[in-house]
């Protein structure tokens, strides 16, 4: 059985709102700061007798919709004219048919005392929590399909080029600058990581109170849309500059190198995301730490909130042995009661890839292989859903992963996106479980070694805290004492414990997405 790319093929995220990871519904263009006056939450009804009809019977029935030829098919738009009460009736039957906790979601709640599909689709999952008493679903969100569709597929998205770290989302605020891309704004700037935000367009960023300003200062939505920083560079120099939206091409794969230890030489890797360009990019790294002769190797995906299951699969293979994986499942879906979208056995599971499945390079090669039996990861809250498959399967399978850092964010779960009316929906479908059968992390993976992250060093510098760590543990076996050049260690360990991420990302960008071809 093959996933293969089509048009609901990329990753997403958990958090469109500085206040939570994964929320409610709408992704992207709401800012990353909590409104200073956030709506109030409407009281649920005592009961509902609306019936639930078949997605299908009304799919595609728009208030508004979309004409002419939809540029990722080729097709023309399968819009008709409708309602927005026919969008609601078919998020409804949608949910009811395929989401995971379907028999989990209230029956009290009534689409009329909902505005729009948005509104509506927002409530429409299970109130239900984990063990530790995180919301079981944090990961229900939608997001234009137009600039989902240019996201996932090319990893093409409008903004600065700087991935923002939220230390303390409320005031004292402190915004920080996670990492760059080359040749951004940003870059060309001459911001570089651990650089903290002052003040935009005027208004103080540390204690100010009109989010919506920041939000927009901080998110631009507009290619050509210009903003101004006040920044506090990591050696304390400050400036106020000038920064004008572009379209960022993200280069999901950085920093490759090797680095020289005394058992021998460690490859190391930044993995940030699991989009399609990251197939070309992944292969090209691993050749090229296996040319070098590495010994071991380190992936740094604190920062990586997931995405493709088909690339996290590729990626499995390439770190590990043909001895391993033959005949192994790197990971089989679990459906509800259902079975939705009527898949044997086989088609429910997603092997250990050894050939490319043609997302950013030709279908078919060989992939290259490193054959470890062991990996260290860097992890931490913002290392999500498709990176923690990769964690999950490589165990499953007996590879060694160490984690170092901090607990990962706690997502074993997946869906299909599916677009109705100008809008994908991303909704809990399947929970993904290991060759040995183990899947039930909602709470995360707890590190090996726990490190603060540290915004003081560059990503891949070897005295980094968190590369630092695993090299020592590489070495000895053991980890280091505890310490860090960061001030805030003991409150950001605490929001790592928490599950609290710090990265704010479109929905594209935090999930475990697979592509369903019509042949499965």
């Amino acid at each position: 059985m093959e996933f293969v790319w089509q048009r609901v093929a990329a990753l997403a995220l958990c958090a469109a709102a500085l206040s939570g990871c994964g929320g409610g519904g709408g992704g992207g263009g709401d800012g990353f700061l909590p409104l200073a006056a956030p709506p109030q939450q409407q009281q649920q009804p005592a009961a509902s007798d609306e019936p639930i009809v078949e997605s299908s019977s009304v799919a595609g029935l728009c208030a508004a919709p979309r004409t002419g030829i939809d540029p990722d098919t080729g097709a023309a738009f399968p819009d008709r004219g409708g309602s927005l009460d026919d969008e609601k009736r078919w998020l409804r039957g949608w949910i009811d048919e395929t989401y995971l906790w379907f028999d989990e979601v209230p029956r009290t709640l009534r689409s009329g005392d909902y505005a729009t599909p948005i509104a509506w689709f927002s409530v429409l999952k299970t109130p239900q929590l984990t063990a530790s008493g995180r919301a079981k679903d944090r990961f229900h969100f939608t997001q234009d399909t137009a600039a989902y569709q240019a996201l996932s597929r090319s990893g093409v998205d409008v903004g600065y080029g700087i991935e923002w770290a939220f230390l303390s989302a409320s005031a004292p605020r402190d915004i920080r600058v996670a990492y760059t891309e080359a040749n951004s704004p940003a870059a060309q700037a001459g911001i570089v990581r651990g650089t903290r935000v002052l003040a935009v367009d005027g208004i103080d960023a540390v204690s100010g109170t009109d989010t919506a300003r920041l939000n927009a200062g901080l998110s631009p939505t507009r290619e050509g849309e210009s903003h101004s920083l006040r920044v506090r560079a990591p050696d304390g120099t400050e400036r106020t500059l000038s920064l004008v939206a572009a379209r960022i091409q993200r280069a999901p794969v950085q920093n490759v190198k090797t680095i020289a230890t005394a058992s021998g030489p460690v490859g190391y890797m930044q993995f940030n995301d699991h989009l399609a360009t990251a197939e070309a990019a992944l292969i090209a790294a691993v050749n090229q730490l296996q040319n070098a002769g590495i010994v071991d190797l380190v992936i740094d995906m604190r920062y990586n909130g997931g995405g493709l299951l088909d690339v996290a699969s590729e990626l499995a293979s390439m770190v590990s042995s043909g001895a391993a994986t033959t005949g192994a499942v790197f990971e089989r879906l679990v459906f509800n009661g259902k079975n939705p979208f009527r898949l044997t056995p086989a088609q429910a599971s997603v092997p250990f890839h050894v050939t490319s499945r043609g997302f950013s390079t030709p279908s078919g090669q060989p992939l290259p292989r490193l054959g470890l039996s062991r990996v260290t990861v860097l992890a931490g809250p913002d290392t999500c859903s498709a990176s923690e498959s990769v964690i999950n399967s490589l165990r499953g399978v007996g590879v060694t992963v160490n984690l170092v850092g901090g607990a990962t964010c706690g997502k074993p779960y997946g869906f299909f996106p599916q677009d109705n009316c100008g809008t994908t929906y991303f909704s809990i479908q399947f929970q993904g479980v290991n060759n040995r059968g183990s899947g039930d992390y909602g709470d995360g993976f707890a590190p090996t070694c726990a490190v603060a992250d540290d915004f003081d060093r560059a990503l891949g510098d070897p005295s980094e805290a968190r590369l630092a760590a695993a090299l020592t543990f590489l070495s000895t076996g053991a980890c280091p004492a505890a310490g860090s050049t960061k001030a805030a260690v003991a409150e950001q360990m605490k929001a790592e414990a928490q599950g609290a991420g710090y990265l704010l990302r479109a929905p594209v960008r935090e999930n475990r997405v697979i592509g369903m071809s019509s042949g499965r």
